[in-house]
């Protein structure tokens, strides 16, 4: 009699796990499909992030290549108006000649002394215009040799540089040893 009873015990559980597979199954058919193959693209907002990084990144590097023409030139007359108050501050301060050449054909420039001597070259189509000394008056081609003595170079010097439409000036002042940059064609 044990065995019957046991026997029946186990039908029901059989019974009860089919019908709760028939429940499953049905339930589950009656749900949306929720599989992983579904689920493999990018949501809205993923979607709307990669597009503000891009563009950010896209507004923040582009300036900087318009404007490529116009940084050259402007570093290009920093560079000389530097060298131009280093070569004042060390003929003065060491009281030793030194020598500031400029080759307008050849859009170089540069510097010597008895001690040291450099020269440069002009960077992306960066091209001297003219250059303005009172007793020479305006020089637009050939070499310009300047003398920097204890006292620095006799007389200001006026520097223009071109390139494309885009000018800049250099103004060096000689009793100061000054050197300024400014936009544009000025005299």
């Amino acid at each position: 009699m044990k065995d019957k009873s046991r026997k029946t015990k186990i039908e029901v559980k059989k019974i009860r796990s089919f019908e709760d597979e028939k429940r499953i199954k049905y339930l589950s058919s009656q749900l949306p499909n929720f599989s992983t193959s579904h689920l493999s693209g990018f949501t809205l907002i993923e979607l709307v992030i990669v597009i503000f990084i891009i563009s950010l990144t896209s507004a923040l590097i582009m300036p900087s290549f318009w404007e490529t023409g116009e940084r050259a030139l402007k570093s290009e007359a920093k560079r000389i108006s530097s060298t131009l108050r280093y070569v004042y501050d060390e003929a003065v301060g060491k009281k030793q000649p030194y020598i500031f050449k400029i080759n307008l054909d050849k859009s170089s420039w540069g510097f010597e002394s008895e001690k040291e001597s450099r020269s440069f070259q002009m960077e992306k189509d960066v091209m001297f215009k003219d250059i303005i000394i009172p007793s020479h008056g305006e020089i637009s081609d050939g070499e310009v040799t300047i003398e920097f003595g204890p006292l620095g170079p006799g007389e200001p010097i006026t520097v223009h540089l071109i390139k494309n439409k885009k000018e800049y000036t250099i103004t060096f002042n000689h009793l100061n040893g000054r050197a300024k940059i400014l936009e544009g064609y000025v005299q």
